[in-house]
């Protein structure tokens, strides 16, 4: 029920507080001038708008104003006078217009708390704010639209604890003078990307600093000791950015840490001396690093940690059978070092791990049988040198869902008893021994999505039940020999056994289940990523470059398998790290279709990759040039981070830390991508190929739309006929009876992406009951909340309203007719800017066939 606030006239009150008391209406509307004795007032969390009375400045013995979290908006500040009474000011998340900072704040000489996160401030951080405000204790100006650097006059806050300057556009150096905040005890700095140079050398040396967050920006240098020599430090996080040297001594004594994260810099150093006991940690970050040394048994007194992650550094020696004693933990990953030695037996005391991660290491020994991990969802164990057998009782494992051993030196069967983790999407147990044929229940595991068992020694017949598997996109039964079947290029399993080597994909395109089949007749041939072919090359660069192909060719050197990042059907993709700083990824990639791109046609397809040369926007990954050869094309573009969306949804992390704000944040970003190749390119462009390993993501999730290998312009009626490329399961349902591709055909694979998203796995079978869904006898019980990606919680709130109404326009999308799909354009706009309410109902309560005749309805992105 609407409520009002209305102000008598003949108060005497001294204190007005009425927080989150749901109260709405327009605050101008309320004469203050009758509170003349208030020195306290409290209107935070209602649902007030309007601007903020000027006659509030009057009120000449207010100390207390806080009036955050409302929907107030105020056009001009200018006749607000000083109050110089007031020593508490909160404006924290409201809807202020673009403005600098208010000139009446400034000459507030006696705030001590202050707090105006979350608006929509903008232009530097004036110098008179350290000047002035030398009482403060508390600063906050997070979530606004700073800029330039932080003024030296900070220093002269002699008082100030709590300082949060986090998600602005700040930059330059920290200056010296914040070495003088002895009292600091919070700092936040985060994700304002361009802040640089090296932590002032004295940062927190009043001992009292518990809190120091610094990640997402450009900082170097080391770490100073500063920051934890009083022993308080609790939180460090100092994820990506560029810092080097070795970790402050101090942190070993910190008994009182908490959290810290320290991933994405080039940290060295000796990992034991580093760290000691630490009973409070709860997580520890230390992903792609530099650190040396080896794991101390120390880690077994620390018995809260719940996430462990160590990956991608330096370390050797064995794995502490101590590791057993931190019984909280839920994820450990000491992946990508150079561990040796057995897994410890007792890593089965982990009851509560989900995640264990121990790939790329040089482990031997027999897998260890996790029947204690009952919580366990994810396991790779590949890239090691364990022998024997693969334990029948990870069959057991009901929580599995993600299973690698590949890269092995496993021996035996495969057990029959894997067919009963009905929770398993990728089984990858590839490059090993084994022997025998594939257990049929493999077939029946209704989540799996990702099977790959090549480079072994399996036989017998290929099970038929594969063949029906909708939701199974990716298949791999290559290099086996004595493998049969009734697809096409296999042998029957009735005629004589041919030595075959086999690769099967199955892929998903509309309502048709297709199985391709490669095959490679003779002699084994190794897959490798060296090559040599930049001779003679038909190229098309960006003169504007500081750099040359050459210089990329050089930093990969011609191609060698050391600098090799990532292989597929796509191609291989090169890590190339030049001299400059700059980082970049090459693609080497062989035409697709001969009757697309034919080596005498390459001319015009260096024509169309000058036009991607063009293209600029955040949500594309930057192309750089292109060189052609022998039918093999080499891209050049931008080098991302966190590699493919897909990369990330479907390991731990998509359960974990890719939550619902982060999935909206992508599938705002991609459409707006393909809004731009579609509308603001000419000529437009059609990409061709959206997939969710298509999708990249930087550092701080945003996503790159990528891989153009495939992209045509689009001629001057829309349309273009063409041989059939892209991703199955991602492909146009008009493209398996024809070869006419339109725009929206890139509406149908962003529908597809943005479902698999929300569903945290392949929409495969929703697509195939979505006709039986529009009857009005079927499809009523499905509930969208089931359907969600069940390893986060419900979505609530704004956010919700946001994915229902995204889950809509993704249904929209999939329609099989391409004339009734909305256009990019439409869909980025609405996504961007749509104000009213998404919901009609709870969300609990929302059925996909009453989403699906919405999405059909004409009035959807109206």
């Amino acid at each position: 029920m609407t409520q009002g606030l209305v102000l008598c006239s003949k108060l005497t009150t001294v204190e007005l507080n009425l927080p989150d008391c749901s109260f709405d209406g327009n605050l101008d509307e309320l004469d203050f001038t009758n509170l003349s004795n208030l020195t306290k007032l409290d209107l935070r969390g209602n649902s007030l708008t309007g601007s903020i009375p000027r006659n509030l400045s009057a009120l000449s013995r207010l100390t207390s104003l806080d009036i955050g979290n409302n929907g107030l908006e105020t056009s001009d500040f200018s006749e607000f006078k000083a109050m110089p009474t007031l020593t508490y000011l909160s404006l924290r998340s409201n809807n202020f217009p673009t403005m600098e900072l208010p000139s009446f704040i400034l000459n507030s000489t006696n705030l001590t708390f202050l707090d105006l996160s979350v608006n929509r401030f903008k232009g530097t951080i004036p110098d008179s704010l350290g000047t002035n405000l030398v009482n403060l204790q508390y600063l906050a100006l997070s979530a606004n639209s700073f800029s330039g650097s932080i003024p030296s006059s900070i220093g002269n806050m002699a008082s100030l604890e709590h300082l949060d300057m986090k998600y602005n556009l700040l930059e330059g150096k920290l200056p010296s003078t914040m070495s003088q905040l002895e009292n600091l005890m919070y700092l936040d700095l985060s994700n304002n990307k361009n802040l640089n140079g090296s932590i002032p050398k004295g940062l927190g040396q009043g001992g009292l600093l518990y809190y120091a967050d610094f990640k997402s920006n450009t900082f170097s240098g080391e770490l100073s000791e500063s920051l934890c020599s009083g022993f308080k430090l609790q939180y460090l996080d100092v994820r990506y950015n560029n810092f080097y040297g070795a970790l402050p001594s101090c942190l070993r004594n910190c008994t009182g840490l908490i959290q810290i994260f320290l991933d994405g810099n080039y940290f060295t150093g000796d990992i034991s001396k580093a760290f000691g006991a630490h009973p409070k940690l709860i997580s520890l970050y230390l992903r792609g690093n530099q650190l040396t040394g080896s794991l101390s048994t120390d880690w077994g007194q620390c018995t809260s940690l719940a996430s462990l992650i160590i990956e991608g550094n330096n370390i050797s020696g064995e794995i502490p059978k101590e590791f057993g004693n931190m019984t909280r933990l839920q994820e450990l990953s000491l992946a990508s070092n150079f561990l040796t030695g057995e897994i410890p037996h007792e890593l089965v005391n982990l009851s509560s791990l989900r995640s264990l991660k121990l790939n790329n290491n040089m482990l031997s020994g027999l897998i260890i049988r996790i029947s204690g991990m009952t919580q366990l969802s994810y396991l790779d164990l590949s890239g090691n040198k364990l022998s024997g057998q693969i334990p029948e009782e990870l069959g057991n494992s009901s929580e599995l869902s993600s299973l690698y051993l590949s890269h092995n030196l496993l021996v035996g069967h495969i057990s029959e008893k894997l067919g009963g983790l009905t929770n398993l999407m990728q089984l990858d147990l590839s490059s090993n021994e084994l022997s025998g044929s594939i257990p049929s229940n493999l077939a029946t595991l209704t989540a799996l999505q990702q099977l790959n068992l090549s480079h072994n020694k399996l036989s017998g017949q290929i099970p038929q039940a594969f063949s029906g598997k909708y939701n199974l996109y990716s298949i791999d039964f290559s290099y086996n020999a004595g493998l049969c079947g009734d697809a096409f290029g296999l042998p029957s399993c009735k005629s004589s056994p041919k030595k075959l080597i086999i690769a099967i994909t199955v892929p998903v395109a509309g309502c048709s289940l297709m199985l391709l089949v490669a095959i490679a007749i003779a002699c084994r041939r190794q897959r490798t990523c060296k090559v040599a072919e930049t001779e003679n090359c038909s190229l098309v660069w960006d003169m504007g470059l500081k750099f040359k192909f050459t210089d990329v060719m050089e930093a990969i050197d011609d191609f060698n398998e050391a600098y090799c990042v990532g292989e597929g059907s796509f191609g291989v993709v090169y890590k190339a790290e030049l001299p400059s700083g700059q980082v970049l990824a090459v693609k080497r990639q062989h035409f697709s279709d001969e009757s697309d791109i034919q080596e005498n046609n390459v001319r015009g397809f260096l024509n169309e990759i000058k036009i991607l040369l063009e293209v600029r926007h955040r949500n594309i990954v930057k192309l750089h040039g292109a060189c052609t050869k022998k039918g093999v094309m080499h891209l050049v573009f931008d080098y991302v981070e966190r590699g493919s969306l897909g990369g990330i949804l479907y390991s731990v992390l998509g359960g974990l830390t890719f939550d619902w704000a982060m999935r909206v944040k992508v599938i705002h970003g991609v459409a707006h991508a393909l809004a731009y190749l579609h509308n603001d390119c000419l000529p437009n462009i059609v990409h061709r190929d959206i997939s969710i390993n298509n999708v990249l993501l930087d550092n701080d999730f945003e996503p790159k739309v990528s891989d153009f290998g495939t992209a045509k312009l689009l001629t001057h009626d829309a349309s273009s006929w063409t041989a059939v490329v892209g991703s199955y399961g991602y492909i146009a349902p008009e493209l398996a009876y024809m070869t006419k591709f339109t725009d929206k055909c890139d509406v149908y694979s962003f529908g597809v992406v943005t479902l698999e998203v929300m569903m945290g796995m392949h929409p495969g079978e929703l697509l195939l009951n979505l006709p039986s869904m529009s009857s009005s006898s079927q499809g009523n019980d499905l509930l969208l909340k089931d359907v969600l990606d069940n390893r986060l919680l419900p979505p609530t709130g704004q956010l919700a309203e946001e994915i229902v109404f995204i889950v809509k326009v993704a249904l929209a999308c999939t329609q099989t007719d391409p004339a009734s799909r909305p256009a990019m354009l439409s869909i980025a706009q609405e996504l961007s800017t749509r104000k009213k309410s998404y919901l009609s109902e709870s969300v609990g309560t929302i059925t996909i066939k009453n989403l699906l005749q919405i999405s059909r309805s004409s009035e959807l992105l109206k």
